[in-house]
């Protein structure tokens, strides 16, 4: 077995002990310092939100105060240090195959790397109130490792 062959393997069991342990576990192996951050910046994950209005099963698309409600009852209690909320126009593919055109919300969480685990619980009750609330099949996440300097 060649050099590269052994590492292609060792880099693809690494990969896929990450995946198995989740994100979370991930975001502890990196160091709060980087070469060109200032002295105080600190490893943060950032966790986009994207929540769609309209509702598959016909019904009134979700509304600006009523959204606005859903962050103040169910985000901002989770969230008290803050939260962005940017309005948006996306589409998708829904359950049926139709590509859906829709307003929609992106909501961006920023929290301390160390608190990935614990904040990630919190992060899914608040996608499955949304779905229940308004009738939707999903509410898309992404996360991402970055650094911020408050």
């Amino acid at each position: 077995m060649s050099v590269l062959s052994i590492r292609a393997r060792v880099g693809a069991a690494t990969a896929t002990a990450l995946l198995a342990a989740g994100a979370p576990a991930a975001y502890a192996l990196f160091d709060d310092a980087g070469p060109n951050a200032p002295a105080t910046a600190r490893t943060y994950v950032e966790t986009r939100l994207l929540f769609g209005t309209e509702r598959p099963d016909g019904g009134p698309a979700v509304t600006d105060p009523q959204f606005m409600a859903f962050v103040d009852r169910e985000v901002t209690p989770a969230f008290p240090e803050g939260l962005t909320v940017r309005d948006g126009r996306g589409q998708y593919r829904d359950a049926h195959g139709v590509i859906e055109r829709e307003r929609s919300y992106e909501l961006v969480l920023l929290y301390p790397a160390a608190q990935a685990g614990a904040r990630g619980a919190g992060i899914e009750r608040i996608r499955t109130a949304y779905e229940r609330t308004f009738g939707q099949e999903s509410v898309a996440r992404l996360d991402a490792r970055t650094r911020a300097d408050f």
